[in-house]
């Protein structure tokens, strides 16, 4: 593509030079590529930019002048990060306005909520991709992603390579960095989704403050155009979040006021074959459905509604046939149930903060186990409220708790299960420091009796664990197999 196309939406005039590649890394730059100066945590593309200039790059988007040759063209603007988003859009021409795309944000529920919705699409006639935590995953491809939300090239490539396969829809988890951080500018989305707001997300390289990460909420309803957004009335935030917007269309979603535009009611904690899930009625005007879901907790239900009402207001599914397809969904990582041959339940959950644990063991005590016991750590790097936060719901509402590694990174792990060891102190509850992550599993599975539930808290889809700065392959439902063949043998 020329220099003078990919610059022009930025207000620029360029020479029509050809440019093979956008990069934001050295390792990347050569010849006829355009270098992105992103300023990080870690490293500072501005101070990087000479490097590029050694390779061969001779284009550059900065923020500031660089200590570079006369002959390096270089174009200031006052965001690189919002720019680099401008020039991915051009790159990939736009890929977002071939297809209906649903932004789903808020603080837990984003991956369940866009899955189920991805899944109802694809199977009703409506082929949908999907982009998340979960990673990139259309018609039989999936890709791993980094963050939640990936980078503006690699969002706009993957909304390429799907309208390019054929899909007509793409259901994209939002984060709140991915808002500040422009990860999302130029994106044309249909339909946006709300699903809740706690805090969380504080600290050192995240929001500074609670206003701040609720003003990145905001931020992505007040300022992007959607034909429809569909949100969660239940939640206080909710208002202070998703008005004022640009939407032509809005409906509230509720499990709690029969008034909203959607509703679901007669919500039961339901067991299908020893498996856990619920049971409900979905309502909207002129039509109700019965639903079963797989996945148990009333913040599923409130997920599940969210994911049929816009597949009915977006999309024109019926509650009916969204209902039968919820019946046989699941979400990698979230509460995936594993029966052991002890006769007890593995639960694998991505919970990796105070909140979403709660909700996961205040769920897992609906069903009466004889034994809830809480294998879980925190991420290094992270603030250590949330540390006291995860200990005290562990410390309040598991039988035994097992501190453990989840991703330390560069952190000490004992360092970090010292702190959340710091919210026992007064409690009954007794715990177990094992900070390798398999050890642990080991132990635990050693010490299940039948009727007792393990949950596996922070790793959830994870098949890594993140030591140093290596990501080392890690898989919980291997190690929770081969712990479970060891104790067969045992016997």
């Amino acid at each position: 593509m020329k220099l003078s196309e990919l610059l022009t939406p930025l207000g620029f005039s360029a020479p029509g030079i050809e440019v093979d590649a956008i990069i934001q890394s050295t390792i990347d730059a050569g010849p006829n590529t355009l270098f992105v100066c992103i300023k990080g945590l870690a490293a500072d593309g501005h101070e990087l930019a000479p490097k590029a200039y050694e390779k061969g790059c001779r284009a550059f988007i900065a923020e500031h002048p660089l200590a570079l040759p006369a002959d390096a063209l270089c174009f200031f603007v006052p965001d690189s990060r919002a720019a680099l988003a401008s020039l991915a859009a051009t790159w990939y021409h736009n890929p977002s306005r071939r297809l209906a795309v649903v932004g789903v944000t808020g603080t837990k529920g984003k991956t369940t909520t866009a899955e189920l919705l991805a899944k109802i699409l694809c199977d009703n006639g409506i082929p949908a991709g999907y982009i998340g935590t979960n990673g990139i995953s259309y018609g039989d491809k999936h890709f791993p992603t980094a963050n939640t939300t990936p980078d503006p090239l690699t969002l706009q490539k993957a909304l390429f390579d799907m309208a390019e396969c054929g899909m007509k829809a793409a259901i994209i988890e939002v984060s709140s960095q991915a808002i500040v951080q422009h990860r999302v500018d130029g994106i044309n989305f249909s339909a946006l989704l709300f699903t809740n707001f706690y805090p969380d997300h504080i600290g050192v390289g995240e929001h500074p403050d609670l206003a701040s990460y609720q003003a990145a909420k905001h931020k992505l309803f007040a300022e992007f155009e959607a034909e429809t957004i569909l949100y969660n009335a239940d939640d206080p935030a909710a208002r202070e979040i998703v008005f004022p917007n640009l939407a032509k269309s809005l409906f509230a979603c509720s499990t709690e006021d029969e008034s909203t535009d959607f509703f679901a009611k007669n919500i039961c904690f339901t067991k299908d074959n020893g498996l856990p899930g619920l049971s409900m009625t979905l309502l909207a005007k002129g039509e109700t459905a019965d639903c079963k879901l797989s996945l148990p907790g009333m913040y599923n239900a409130k997920n599940a509604l969210l994911a049929a009402a816009c597949a009915k207001a977006v999309f024109g599914v019926s509650l009916s046939d969204a209902a039968k397809s919820l019946a046989h969904a699941s979400v990698t990582g979230r509460a995936e149930w594993i029966l052991l041959s002890s006769g007890a339940h593995a639960v694998i959950d991505y919970a990796h903060n105070g909140e979403s644990l709660r909700q996961l063991l205040l769920t897992l005590r609906e069903y009466r186990p004889e034994r809830l016991i809480c294998l879980f750590g925190s991420v290094g790097g992270r603030t250590q409220i949330r540390r006291q936060e995860l200990g005290e719901v562990a410390a309040s509402l598991s039988d035994l708790a097992i501190l453990t590694s989840d991703n330390p990174g560069e952190e000490d792990p004992t360092a970090i299960l010292l702190d959340i060891a710091n919210a026992f102190v007064g409690s009954p509850t007794p715990y177990k420091i094992i900070p390798d992550r398999r050890e642990a599993i080991l132990y635990a599975v050693r010490e299940l009796k039948k009727g007792d539930i393990l949950v596996l808290a922070g790793k959830g889809q994870e098949t890594y664990q993140l030591i140093g700065k290596e990501k080392i392959p890690f898989s919980e439902r291997e190690i929770l197999k081969e712990a479970d063949e060891a104790m067969k043998v045992s016997k």
